[in-house]
């Protein structure tokens, strides 16, 4: 692989708080994407995915079966970059029915030496209205999905309601919806997941699929990687008997547990929120594969929590993932992440 420049910028840009830096990349991104040439400088840099690691999933054609998760590009508001960045498919969100400003701040920490990365943004979105208006223009060649979840100040009863309205304005305009129920952020959405929440949560949901003409796109829901074996089972059981088109794990995790002990007690001073990074990957293959085990081969699943390089996305594509997702990795490792993993995975393929 050429040249990596984001080992030099890395150092300057955590220098800023995290927030600030996302700030920061993100206005960066915006000056360069709408410049002739420049998208095609960073997918020739990066490197585009090689041919043969195009998978076809639940319909749809993925360039590769690595994509970004959501919570980086909440708004859709940086789909070229992604592209030239090598990613076969992103997730924008979450989004929300009406416009939040999400937790007070802060609410972004970073812990670089164990590459984990603590939030509590809570759902901050310029509501579904916005997020669709950009999502009108769209790059060719990238396989976008939507992520959705409920305002704050909905309550649990209501949150069907919320999740129609974000799914009636983002889902004509993406390949593939999910449902976000797994947040730590906002308060209750975790109890969506209880079996007896989930199905009507579910069943309302392929209702409003089928009434929009759109049976044949898929919908996934996204699970957290701290619910109880038993209850795990229930819930792949409830989306299995729903048909469910996939599932995604995992979201973040509140077990500060996986943080070393050296560094456990800064973490917890930096108060609520989840975890991501490095240190989830153990803690997410764990859950992963147990929802396999149970899941049948014709639903989709989608890998994410703690992957970090090409040796973590092939185990979750052999344990049975379809797709794998990253996040956290590439605040770390940058934008040629995904060019080694796609490499990476394509040496793999082409050897056997």
């Amino acid at each position: 692989m050429p040249f990596d420049p984001y080992r030099l910028a890395r150092p300057l840009l955590f220098k800023f708080q995290p927030e600030t830096a996302h700030t920061l990349a993100f206005a960066a991104g915006k000056m360069v994407q709408p410049i002739p040439g420049m998208m095609s400088l960073m997918a020739a840099l990066c490197g585009r995915p090689p041919k043969h690691l195009v998978k076809k999933v639940c319909g749809l054609t993925f360039p590769s079966p690595i994509g970004l998760a959501a919570g980086l590009d909440k708004g859709a508001e940086r789909r070229e970059v992604w592209k030239a960045m090598g990613f076969g498919f992103v997730e924008i969100g979450a989004v929300t029915p009406e416009p939040q400003p999400g937790n007070p701040k802060p609410r972004l920490f970073r812990l670089p030496e164990e590459h984990l990365i603590l939030n509590r943004m809570g759902f901050n979105s310029e509501g579904a209205l916005a997020v669709a208006h950009r999502l009108r223009q769209r790059p060719s060649g990238l396989t976008i999905g939507g992520n959705i979840g409920k305002n704050k100040v909905t309550p649990e009863e209501k949150a069907l309601d919320d999740y129609r309205a974000a799914y009636r304005l983002i889902a004509p305009l993406v390949d593939f919806m999910t449902l976000n129920i797994s947040s730590p952020n906002t308060p209750g959405l975790r109890r969506l997941q209880a079996p007896e929440a989930l199905r009507p949560l579910l069943n309302g949901m392929l209702g409003v699929r089928k009434e929009m003409g759109l049976e044949h796109q898929p919908l996934f829901v996204k699970l957290a990687p701290d619910l109880p074996f038993d209850e795990l089972d229930a819930i792949v059981d409830v989306v299995v008997s729903c048909g469910i088109s996939g599932i995604v794990a995992t979201n973040t995790t509140l077990d500060r547990g996986i943080v070393s002990e050296l560094n456990r007690a800064k973490v917890e001073s930096w108060g609520d929120g989840g975890l991501s990074g490095r240190g989830l990957k153990l803690k997410s293959r764990e859950v992963q594969r147990r929802i396999l085990k149970r899941l049948p081969k014709e639903i989709a699943f989608m890998a994410c929590g703690g992957i970090s390089s090409a040796e973590d996305a092939t185990l979750a594509l052999n344990d049975g993932a379809a797709l794998v997702q990253i996040y956290s990795s590439l605040i770390f490792e940058g934008p040629m992440l995904i060019g080694r993993i796609n490499h990476a995975l394509a040496e793999t393929r082409s050897a056997r």
